[in-house]
């Protein structure tokens, strides 16, 4: 195979693709176990290992606090495992790891409910700092995309269009939300389960009461695949990019990490509901796919992808699945109620259905990555 040829092939494009995911997955997967890690050395917890990836270890160091530092060579997720744990899901070593004095001062398992608690949503919490780090420092740079709140065209037969919304509208307020700029206006449809929205629009300086109910619309993304989301049919003017002082960047930063949460929360809802289809789902090879198409576009756009990816897998782990972060916080909220910690046999059963809930989702996902690349 000569160089164009290898180039233009599909394997070079999943290279391609997959380089940049990896990179972007192991900067956040670090960020979140090293929350874990240093919330338990402020609350004195013996930390063994810091693992990026998984299998054998590449490359490793031991610091002099005795924690070992390695790299193992399947390249995805990781783990920090503290003294007294039975593996890497933190559960304890014995069933007498509950008996706090039959443990060292410095195990996981012995310390205060707080304190464990801590440690275990230090994780998410990291990257949900990230997020709000990333895009402090794209707003004091380059700015903080400025569109106002005004419907520059409607789409011919769109649920705008159809409500009565007309080119030059500018949006007053959706169900009773302030609109101060138009993606407020996004905002307010990606967290819509297709119900009617009140919207105060004001025309040629008139206020006028609607009510719209955005249209679930089938398009492509930038990968090329085909994917459902809900949209009035409206556009917006020229955007702009204004640079924001630190204070106010911070502010934003903080908004737009709450917009991907509240909008991801949403989806959950509306899978429960069966208003959202689970073929929306992306496993890591859709992932990759669209870090792929992303780091194409520059720094920029990566680093913001790798904000919104840092949001959803700290989110994710806050799901209450044992396994999860959520399903240890799950599990210290009974034991704060029953004033004791489950049994060890009944973490295990739950660490076992929590296993496979993961890889059922897992599952899933990986499948609706397959069947997004053959029909893109």
């Amino acid at each position: 195979m000569d160089l164009i040829a290898l180039v233009t092939s599909p394997i070079w494009g999943f290279i391609s693709s997959a380089v940049p995911f990896l990179l972007v997955l192991t900067v956040i997967v670090f960020v979140h176990e090293y929350g874990h890690f240093q919330v338990a050395r402020w609350c004195g917890v013996g930390v063994d290992t810091f693992a990026v990836g998984f299998g054998k270890e590449i490359i490793g160091k031991t610091d002099k606090h005795g924690t070992r530092w390695k790299l193992g060579w399947i390249p995805i997720g990781g783990y920090v495992k503290f003294e007294d744990d039975a593996n890497a899901a933190s559960m304890p070593a014995a069933e007498g790891a509950a008996d706090p004095e039959a443990q060292s001062e410095t195990a996981f398992h012995s310390k205060p409910l707080a304190s464990r608690a801590a440690v275990v949503a230090a994780g998410p919490l990291a990257n949900f700092i990230m997020a709000v780090v990333i895009y402090t420092g794209t707003y004091m740079s380059i700015g903080a995309p400025v569109s106002l709140p005004i419907a520059e065209s409607v789409q011919p037969g769109s649920a705008a269009e159809q409500a009565g919304i007309q080119a030059g509208d500018r949006f007053v307020d959706i169900d009773g939300y302030k609109m101060t700029k138009f993606s407020d206006i996004q905002a307010r449809i990606w967290n819509n389960q297709g119900e009617p929205m009140a919207v105060t629009i004001e025309r040629d300086g008139n206020t006028i009461y609607l009510s719209v109910t955005p249209k679930a619309t089938e398009t492509t993304d930038i990968t090329g695949s085909k994917i459902t989301v809900r949209q009035l049919g409206i556009r917006s003017g020229q955007i702009s990019r204004e640079q924001k002082g630190f204070t106010e960047s911070v502010v934003l930063a903080s908004e737009s990490t709450w917009l991907i949460i509240t909008t991801t929360l949403n989806y959950v809802r509306g899978i429960i509901r069966g208003r959202e289809s689970v073929k929306q789902l992306a496993g890591p090879l859709g992932m990759a796919r669209t870090t792929g198409y992303v780091a194409a576009e520059g720094v920029t756009a990566l680093l913001q992808l790798a904000a919104l990816l840092s949001v959803s897998i700290g989110l994710i782990n806050l799901f209450p699945i044992p396994m999860l972060d959520g399903g240890h916080l799950m599990y210290y909220a009974i034991e704060a109620v029953r004033g004791k910690p489950l049994g060890q046999g009944a973490q295990e059963i739950g660490f076992k259905v929590g296993f496979a809930a993961v890889l059922t989702l897992m599952i899933v996902a990986t499948w609706n990555d397959i069947a997004r690349f053959f029909s893109s």
